[in-house]
């Protein structure tokens, strides 16, 4: 019975030691499993939706029944031409929205005359063609719910996302 304390009194002490100590300084090996992964917080991945929507806004505002560019919409297709021109191999499409006043038929048509006004207008900044494809959603898609002047202005706009 004594030579079993003393053996447990042994392993008991050899175990603490074990687990004692500065395993830093004397580690040098391992399989790194217990390290804590890095991550990159520095913002989106560059040529990515994110990216796009951070760094040049993905969405212009059109006024009721019309499809002409306005001074705020250059702006935000400026930034986005810049941005294409970052990222020659991205493709987007622009999508034509519509509020939803108006026939099924009639949105359809304006929402696509709003998608093709902000594709001419990245053409006309050297955006190749080819790489600007475009849809109408009419009234179909709206960014917000509800039968206001805020809600209807929201609604009436072109998205662009990338493909």
């Amino acid at each position: 019975m004594k030579s079993f304390k003393t053996c447990a009194a042994l392993g008991i002490a050899l175990a603490l030691t074990a687990c004692s100590g500065d395993h830093d300084k004397h580690d040098v090996g391992g399989t790194g499993q217990d390290v804590a992964p890095q991550v990159n917080n520095a913002g989106p991945v560059p040529g990515s939706e994110a990216d796009l929507v951070a760094s040049a806004g993905d969405r212009v505002y059109f006024a009721l029944d019309q499809n002409q560019i306005s001074g705020e919409a250059r702006v935000t297709l400026d930034k986005q031409a810049a941005w294409l021109a970052r990222y020659p191999q991205v493709k987007v499409l622009i999508a034509g929205n519509c509020d939803d006043r108006g026939t099924e038929e009639y949105n359809i048509a304006l929402g696509q005359r709003r998608a093709n006004a902000a594709r001419e207008y990245l053409e006309s900044k050297g955006v190749n063609a080819q790489r600007i494809s475009t849809i109408s959603y009419g009234k179909d898609r709206p960014a917000v719910d509800g039968d206001s002047q805020d809600a209807w202005a929201q609604n009436r706009n072109a998205i662009t996302s990338v493909r």
